[in-house]
Order: C-alpha cells, then sequence, then structure tokens
C-alpha cells in the first residue's frame, strides 16, 4: 500500500502524526505500507533565512500567553508518543523549502527512510536551524548520501518549483492546514480525549480500532492516501460509496474548521 503524506518538516502535529501513523502501521505487520512524504508549506512566505521564532508565534498566534497554551498542548499531545518537544531551543521559524528538498533528494535515492524522523528530532527536540544547508547536509549524510553532490543540489535551483508546486496542488485540494489523522487501538480514556483534540485541532479526524480491526485499518490507511491524492472531495465520494469507518472519518474532515 502506498500512503502519500503531506507535511512539513515545521509542523509539530506532522511529528505526531507520523509517530501514530507508523505506529499503527506496526501493529499490523501484514499491511505492506510505503509512506511518501509530499512537500506543505505552513509558511509560504517565510524569508529564506526564517524569522525570530517567538516574533512568528506571537505574530500568528495574537499572544505570548495563547503561544503557551497551544504549545503546551503540542507538548502534552507529543508525549503520548515519545516525543519530548524542546520548543525552548528553537530560536528561529526556518524557510522550511530546502528540508523538503533534501527529502525528495533522498527519496530519489531510496535513502528517505530515516530523513523525515532527523529533520523533526534535530528541529523539535535539538534547536537545529533546519533551513541551514550544512545542517542539511549533515542529516543527509547520516542518512548515507553522498555529501559533496547533496550540498552542490541544495545551493541549486534545483527542484524548488517542485516544492511550490505540490504546495499549490495542496491547496488546490483545499488543504489548507496539514489535518492529523489519529486512529486508536485499545479504551484509554485519557489517551481518547487527547487524540481527539488533536483531530479538531488540526481539522483531522479520530477513529478508535479494537484488537479485530485488521480490515478496518487497511480501509482507513487507503482513505488517507485517497485524501493525500485528491484531497477533501475524493475522500467524501469515497465515503459516499464505501461507507462505514471511511464515511466516519469523512464527516469529520468535511466539518468546517
Amino acid at each position: 500500500m502506498h500512503i502519500d503524506i503531506i507535511s512539513d518538516t515545521v509542523c509539530p502535529w506532522c511529528y505526531i502524526g507520523k509517530r501514530r501513523i507508523e505506529q499503527a502501521v506496526a501493529l499490523r505487520p501484514h499491511v505492506d505500507a510505503r509512506l511518501v512524504w509530499r512537500p506543505f508549506l505552513l509558511n509560504r512566505e517565510m524569508p529564506s533565512d526564517g524569522i525570530d521564532r517567538n516574533d512568528y508565534l506571537v505574530r500568528k498566534f495574537g499572544s505570548e500567553a495563547r503561544v503557551r497554551r497551544i504549545y503546551g498542548a503540542i507538548a502534552q499531545a507529543g508525549q503520548s508518543v515519545d516525543i519530548d518537544f524542546a520548543f525552548d531551543r528553537i530560536d528561529r521559524t526556518p524557510n522550511s523549502v530546502d528540508s523538503h528538498r533534501l527529502v525528495r533528494f533522498a527519496q530519489s535515492r531510496d535513502c528517505d527512510v530515516g530523513i523525515v524522523e532527523d529533520l523533526f528530532n534535530e528541529y523539535f527536540i535539538h534547536g537545529l536551524d533546519i533551513g541551514e544547508t550544512d545542517v542539511l547536509v549533515e542529516i543527509g549524510v547520516r542518512a548515507g548520501l553522498p555529501p559533496g553532490e547533496l550540498k552542490e543540489y541544495l545551493i541549486s535551483d534545483d527542484d524548488i518549483d517542485f516544492v511550490y508546486d505540490e504546495n499549490n496542488r495542496a491547496h488546490r485540494m483545499g488543504v489548507n492546514g496539514v489535518p492529523a489523522f489519529v486512529f486508536q487501538e485499545g479504551e484509554d480514556r485519557i489517551a481518547e480525549f487527547a487524540f481527539k483534540q488533536i483531530a479538531k485541532l488540526t481539522n483531522g479526524a479520530y477513529c478508535r480500532l479494537d484488537a479485530n480491526s485488521a480490515q478496518t485499518l487497511r480501509e482507513l490507511l487507503r482513505a488517507v492516501a485517497v485524501f493525500a491524492a485528491g484531497g477533501r472531495l475524493a475522500l467524501q465520494n469515497m465515503a459516499r460509496k464505501e461507507g462505514g469507518a471511511i464515511l466516519q472519518i469523512s464527516n469529520q474532515v468535511s466539518k468546517p474548521g
């Protein structure tokens, strides 16, 4: 199964969502799922050298108090998937175009398995600026990419248009944020509340699975792939035809924010 995931490397919800979908797939080893990461730019007009993170967040959310509340909730959600967000280490919100190009470069050489995790980790855990070429080269080299060729690629204009085209394509499909699809196995009520909040805050969807839900999980992962490829309209059309759990998540995603 091929699953396209529209994601931004500077989005904390995307990091949480990545861990969740990987956990879901790992619970069903007989489901052959390949995750393919597609670019999305939360900050399309971000300057090439980024912007002071505190200034950016206050401008985006209106006040430091609101920023603290929002990122406190994100940090709590991160704990549920073993992510210890260290937001205080981040000085700048970077332009993420080059980090998406790194993923693109790695995918072309079948070396992308650890790249996305490493990008999230370096930014959200270690506070590194993943808009800087040297940081990206170091991440790529750890994944087995050739340093000279990678650096030459990153300082060129190769695939910049690809990133913007993919971002524009996502917006044309109606993806104006990066929604989280959260599938929970079990009946932990605290976890259920947290996951529902994640889905609600990101305009995504939540569905609870039982221990015998292999077929349902396959259907849901297929629905996420349809959403990534065709947006809300494609998911709605699929839900009308197939109903069930797909209709359940479609109704959530289709609700106005």
